[in-house]
């Protein structure tokens, strides 16, 4: 047992360096965790005590200051072919990771206990036409063996042949949809000429059935859908859940002298928000979240691996995971873990333990 750590030790140092490209530092992130579970280093951080039996990544080893990112979104790109007028993550920049690159930063999140991944933008599915976005998410089910894989997008750049290919990998297929009137949606942001975004919905809730992908739908309540009825529709199409969200400005990206969007006429009140939930109450599916209750209970990176601290009511930016590892940069994340349980963050998100009938 002596020689195999100095051996495998040499194997972990050889492939650290052996990359032409990229971030030396995600490299050394990398053996740097292989070290200390390999050799029984203890923590260093403040409060934190290695004790027999314990997992590395657990809240108990850490100390009861440190954060487990359970539940991770990566929005890795913010490119998008749609312009809703309330967007909160918006195209300041062109900038995607290298494919390998964003790969070490999601072992590195593995590593620290991240059990879901939920990939966004932007529109995830305009990189490569949506292979960057494949390779990612068969990676952290194959590789990684996360629980959860899911992605959140407009649906409207989707292929059955991306299902063919990755389906088998992804847990949960989010669709942005905030109306089933297509005028609606055109004011919103969401129009593309003669393409009709709700029959495109329809056709993805079909493709998930065929292809064993569990459907979702992802709506923001705004001044143009406050009034509207969406009962009957949301449940034809019968997701296993119905995320309705409340329009959020974040200064910087929807309101405020440097942001893209002027979101300020797409808010309604909490009075407003309350109404349209409380004409929907039937719905079994229906996840209300309002802006109290999402502001900071989602862990954010960005297209550079940085979390997003939006407690100031902007997005606010650590230092990148790939240079100074998960659980330094996550202390400048600003998220309220607690309200992440309240919200019902943790919930049954791997497609085998949801029993669907396909």
């Amino acid at each position: 047992m002596g020689m195999l750590v100095p051996t495998a030790l040499a194997g972990k140092m050889l492939s650290a360096f052996r990359p032409s490209l990229g971030s030396l530092w995600g490299s050394l992130a990398s053996l740097l965790f292989w070290l200390r579970a390999a050799l029984w280093w203890p923590a260093e951080e403040k409060g934190c005590k290695q004790v027999a039996g314990e997992p590395q990544g657990s809240p108990e080893a850490k100390g009861e200051d440190s954060t487990v990112p359970t539940s991770v979104n990566y929005h890795f790109t913010r490119q998008c072919n749609y312009k809703c007028g309330f967007c909160f993550h918006t195209a300041k920049t062109s900038f995607v990771l290298p494919l390998e690159e964003a790969k070490k930063g999601l072992l590195l999140l593995k590593q620290a206990g991240m059990e879901k991944i939920n990939f966004s933008g932007g529109e995830p599915f305009l990189q490569d036409r949506g292979e960057y976005l494949g390779k990612l998410v068969k990676f952290c089910k194959v590789e990684l063996g996360l629980p959860s894989v899911s992605i959140v997008s407009n649906g409207s750049l989707i292929r059955e042949k991306w299902f063919k290919d990755y389906g088998d990998y992804l847990d949960i297929l989010a669709i942005s949809c905030d109306s089933f009137n297509e005028h609606v949606n055109v004011l919103i942001g969401r129009g593309q000429g003669k393409k009709n975004h709700v029959e495109k919905l329809q056709k993805l809730n079909e493709w998930c059935k065929q292809y064993k992908v569990a459907f979702k739908i992802n709506s923001v309540i705004n001044r143009f859908n406050v009034d509207e009825d969406m009962r009957e529709h949301i449940k034809a199409l019968n997701p296993v859940r119905w995320k309705v969200f409340q329009c959020l400005l974040i200064e910087g990206e929807n309101c405020g002298e440097d942001a893209l969007r002027e979101a300020e006429r797409f808010v309604i009140s909490e009075e407003e928000f309350e109404a349209f939930l409380e004409r929907h109450k039937e719905v079994p599916c229906l996840v209300p979240e309002s802006n109290q209750k999402m502001k900071d209970s989602y862990l954010i990176l960005d297209e550079y691996m940085r979390f997003l601290n939006c407690t100031q009511g902007r997005k606010e930016p650590s230092k990148s995971i790939l240079d100074v590892g998960v659980e330094q940069a996550i202390k400048f994340s600003g998220f309220d873990e607690k309200m992440f349980l309240k919200r019902g963050g943790k919930y049954v998100w791997s497609k085998e333990d949801m029993k669907l009938d396909w």
